[in-house]
């Protein structure tokens, strides 16, 4: 089995942060472990608080993971100040996980900022080592300071954050109208326009239980490249996971509630 690591928030209301990174490892065959960044009291409606932790415990826990336990992949979550970020920066240069995958959590489903200043820190600490960003359509506006509204702005965005050192981008469309098309960018060379895209639809699903698709995308991705598959087959499985997750999710909360991490086990145990 293969061990995969989130260092992220969390979420005491289960849907998102490492909550959700825990479950989509074990729904996706993976041991997950867990080094939490902040404790963000919040449900599927609002976010009350947000406690970070100090960078020396952030260290701790990364110490006390990986100097016992192999660890396949690392997926990034909430990390929510300078501080954090040159730390956690300083930790995976030493201990080189071969997969690391990272989620620049900005701002919750809720419309609730989690995290500010830390942009910068993430571009020059953080981005040269990542393999794969998964940034949403206001994350990138945020990180590139290119407003999207069309295709066009997707792939001038990308191009902006590949050039940070990230090796691959998938920018998620699940803001944008219609069928949700997400595009992934891998910084391989490309005579015309110096990148590989592949432009990935789904049919857009009418749900309100859509609290942590991104933590949970992020996080399946990162358990399947683990197991040893390519980028793109990686990302293909863990869209075919979200959709199935947002599809069969159950009503939880009376905002934007969790979707169901563990579908396949449910539905094999007749658990509705």
């Amino acid at each position: 089995m293969k061990h995969c690591l989130t260092i992220a928030g969390s979420d005491c209301s289960g849907g998102a942060g490492i909550q959700a990174d825990l479950k989509t490892f074990s729904a996706c065959g993976c041991f997950g472990m867990s080094v939490i960044t902040s404790v963000v009291a919040e449900n599927t409606c609002r976010v009350l608080s947000v406690y970070d932790m100090s960078a020396n415990e952030v260290a701790l826990q990364i110490d006390a993971v990986f100097e016992d336990i192999r660890v396949d992949g690392v997926k990034l979550g909430m990390l929510p100040s300078a501080d954090i970020i040159c730390t956690v920066a300083e930790k995976l240069k030493a201990y080189k996980p071969p997969v690391l995958v990272c989620d620049p959590v900005l701002v919750a489903t809720s419309g609730d900022t989690l995290c500010g200043g830390t942009v910068d820190a993430m571009r020059e600490m953080l981005f040269p080592m990542v393999d794969l960003l998964t940034p949403n359509i206001p994350e990138a506006e945020t990180i590139s300071g290119i407003a999207i509204h069309s295709i066009d702005d997707f792939d001038k965005a990308a191009a902006v954050i590949l050039d940070m050192g990230v090796k691959a981008v998938l920018l998620k469309g699940g803001h944008a109208d219609g069928d949700c098309v997400d595009v992934l960018y891998c910084r391989k060379f490309d005579a015309e326009i110096g990148y590989t895209r592949t432009a990935l639809t789904a049919k857009r699903i009418n749900s309100q239980s859509t609290h942590g698709t991104g933590c949970t995308l992020s996080s399946a991705i990162t358990a399947v490249l683990a197991q040893g598959a390519d980028l793109l087959t990686a990302v293909e499985t863990a869209k075919q996971y979200i959709s199935k997750a947002i599809e069969t999710a159950f009503p939880v909360g009376h905002g934007h509630g969790p979707v169901n991490h563990f579908h396949d086990y449910y539905n094999r145990k007749g658990i509705r």
